[in-house]
């Protein structure tokens, strides 16, 4: 009985072992709380993704998940984020689905099989990824969500984007004081508006439409502004998936349909990419410099900066996209290490399901008389020579 006890406790002291030395690099499960863990709730309530363990003698990746390389915008997102992930010693696996939801949803799936150890996710479609984010949440990968808020889901660990109802007030504000309508508004005098606002799929844009109306409201109330489409709410002025040729389109109908006897005076553009299409839909239409509208953007883009110097374009909205990578990296570093990264916002961004801790970077509104300065002088954006100067 001794011998067979003996034998027994032998056996299991050899399979112990064995175990171990077949481990290697993998995570085991002590390496990271359980995707349910009630330890990962923070203090908004949100249910944060288990933190990823770091390997030994193994590069962990990082999937990175960008919506096109349509917009400039993205495709500097996607190389910043690369670079200063691989300077960190990560590898890093970037993906554009050019806009098709379903190419996206493969690509983090694919990711996700791959042993990807954090997924950074700029949506297509912000609650259209719902179940691999499930997947990615049970295999313990945390998601950080990148300038679009992913929706409807308590997979998000955080959040690193831009003010965007900030974004919206910023754009307001630019047209109240390039337009000086308190003064319009005391002398009885109105501007023409129309709007061209962001993706229904998108959060970012109804608080971008949030902030336009929390300013420019008013003036419609009273007349100061006068939007003849009447088209002012977000179901209204939404555009989807931020399409350069809807906007040509509406713009083109606009002026044909309201303003054959009037000139348009203002468009408020929530993307460079509709500017393109309104200045296209403006020439088109016979407009000039005398009577060229004051025309809005947002993301700086090469193309818009070069219209706003040749005053086919009025402003942007300038989000340095150097900065909002730095701050997603960090995110990035935190959850891979099991830290809190800095936070400024715990209320403002509620998906439906949590809210997700963020951290929002300040959008700054450029045009003519500060361009040069913001862009290329203080932050380096671009080259002297990017804008022919």
């Amino acid at each position: 009985m001794k011998k067979k006890l003996l034998s027994t406790i032998l056996a299991i002291s050899m399979v112990a072992a064995m175990m171990v030395g077949c481990g290697g690099n993998e995570t085991t499960p002590s390496d990271a709380a359980p995707a349910d863990s009630e330890a990962a709730t923070d203090e908004t309530g949100a249910e944060g993704a288990p933190a990823a363990a770091a390997t030994d003698g193994e590069t962990a990746r990082i999937g990175v998940a960008m919506p096109t390389q349509s917009s400039e915008r993205w495709i500097k997102d996607g190389e910043n984020m690369k670079l200063k992930l691989e300077a960190l010693g990560y590898e890093v696996d970037l993906q554009y689905a050019e806009d098709e939801v379903q190419t996206q949803v493969s690509q983090i799936e694919n990711m996700i099989s791959s042993g990807a150890k954090c997924l950074v996710i700029a949506a297509i479609d912000a609650g259209a990824l719902t179940t691999v984010e499930e997947q990615a949440k049970n295999a313990g990968i945390p998601i950080i969500a990148y300038d679009r808020l992913l929706m409807d889901s308590d997979a998000i660990s955080y959040y690193a984007s831009f003010d965007n109802e900030g974004v919206g007030t910023a754009i307001g504000e630019y047209i109240k004081n390039k337009k000086d309508l308190d003064a319009a508004r005391e002398a009885g005098e109105s501007y023409t508006i129309e709007f061209f606002m962001g993706s229904p799929d998108d959060n970012n844009a109804v608080l971008l439409h949030k902030g336009v109306m929390g300013v420019l409201q008013p003036y419609l109330d009273d007349g100061t502004l006068v939007c003849k489409t009447g088209r002012t709410s977000f179901d209204d002025t939404c555009i989807l998936r931020w399409s350069q040729e809807t906007a040509q389109q509406w713009c083109e109908n606009y002026l044909t349909g309201y303003y054959a006897d009037e000139d348009l005076d203002i468009a408020c553009s929530a993307f460079d990419g509709f500017s393109y299409g309104i200045k296209a839909a403006l020439q088109g239409a016979g407009y000039t410099a005398e009577n060229w509208p004051l025309v809005t953007g947002q993301d700086a883009e090469l193309m818009a900066c070069k219209n706003i110097l040749d005053g086919t374009q009025t402003a942007t909205i300038f989000k340095d996209t150097s900065l909002l990578a730095d701050k997603c990296v960090t995110m990035v570093e935190a959850v891979m290490k099991g830290t809190e990264p800095e936070i400024n916002d715990t209320t403002t961004y509620d998906n439906h399901v949590i809210v997700v801790p963020s951290y929002l970077c300040t959008p700054v509104a450029v045009d003519k008389d500060n361009l040069v300065e913001v862009v290329v002088e203080e932050s380096k954006y671009y080259k002297p020579e990017d804008l022919g100067l």
